[in-house]
Formats: structure tokens, C-alpha cells, sequence
């Protein structure tokens, strides 16, 4: 583990939560050292650089995923060398005015993108992702080849399965939304 990210995995140790009605209970800084691979994530969607950003969106829609991960050949025996997300369609694309159907990802994803190995933890997920602004991490090998991706919503899950009954029972009122209409 580097030194910037072990000084900040200290901060996390002793730290305290309040909840609503003003009672302090321990944060466990434990929880926040295991692994990544305690995360529910899923195996990567994984294409090559030629695909195209329409083949890439139509397989994030039907899997319901926010991203893909780009190798060298295509599949996921070969270092990860890009991703692709949901919001590289809104930034790069649709603001572009490109054709997403004749577009290769090579194009348009993230190239050599920030990476984490699977030994990593938790704590080390959330700090790149906080401070890079990301939504979705590869998770690598050794030799560089995806294992998944880190999500937020991987992280928020296992937080919530880490603590049901304060945040199942929390009450309040919410509604209920779904981008787009």
C-alpha cells in the first residue's frame, strides 16, 4: 500500500458516527480494511478497442452496467487498457455530435485508466474513487487483466449490508424518481 493511502486509512481507524438522534456509536475502521473483493461486483463487461461505442452502449443497456472495460484483444485474458462509461456517452459523444455507430471506443474511453489490484481495500477503493471523481474502477490482476469493477453502488451495498438496522430503519420520507422520465 502506498504511503498517501495508508496516512488516510489512518484517519478512518477510530472514527465516530451520530446518528439522528444524537447517540454516538463506533465506527468499526476494520470494515474499511478488507479487501475490494468482499464487494459484490460483478465480473467486467470487457471489449476490444475497435469496438464501437454503439456496441458498447447496447451491452451497458442490456446488463445494466455504467461501464465497460477495453483490453488490448477484447477479452479479459489481456491488460485492461481503457474503460468506458456512461458518462464518456454524454461527454465525449453526444456533446461531440459523433456517430456513435462508426466510433471506436479507442476514440473515446478513458485510456489507461486508474486501477486497483484485488488485494487492495476497501478504504483505498473509496479514497481513488473520491478523489478522482470516479463512479467505476477496474480491479486488476497482477498483470494488469481485469477481475471487476468497483461501482459506488458496490460500496454503498456493502456498507448497508455492514449496517441493515441503521440504515433500514432510518424512517424519513423519500420519493421515488427514475432519471429520464
Amino acid at each position: 500500500m502506498s504511503d498517501r493511502y495508508s496516512d488516510e486509512l489512518e484517519d478512518y481507524k477510530d472514527e465516530a458516527y451520530f446518528d439522528e438522534g444524537g447517540r454516538r456509536g463506533a465506527f468499526d475502521g476494520r470494515l474499511l480494511r478488507e479487501p475490494i473483493t468482499m464487494l459484490r461486483a460483478r465480473k467486467p463487461i470487457v471489449l476490444g478497442t475497435g469496438s464501437t461505442v454503439t456496441d458498447a452502449v447496447r451491452v451497458m443497456q442490456a446488463e445494466h452496467r455504467g461501464a465497460v472495460l477495453v483490453t488490448e484483444d477484447g477479452t479479459a485474458g489481456s491488460r485492461t487498457v481503457g474503460i468506458f462509461t456512461e458518462r464518456d456517452v454524454l461527454n465525449r459523444i453526444v456533446d461531440g455530435g459523433k456517430n456513435p455507430a462508426i466510433l471506436p471506443l479507442a476514440d473515446v474511453m478513458t485510456g489507461d485508466p486508474e486501477c486497483l489490484l484485488e488485494t487492495q481495500s476497501v478504504a483505498e477503493a473509496l479514497q481513488v474513487m473520491s478523489v478522482g471523481g470516479f463512479r467505476h474502477i477496474p480491479v486488476v490482476d497482477g498483470g494488469g487483466k481485469p477481475a471487476f469493477i468497483v461501482s459506488v453502488r458496490d460500496v454503498v451495498q456493502f456498507l448497508v449490508d455492514a449496517f441493515p438496522g441503521e440504515v433500514l430503519n432510518l424512517g424519513g420520507e423519500t420519493t421515488r424518481q427514475r432519471e429520464g422520465g
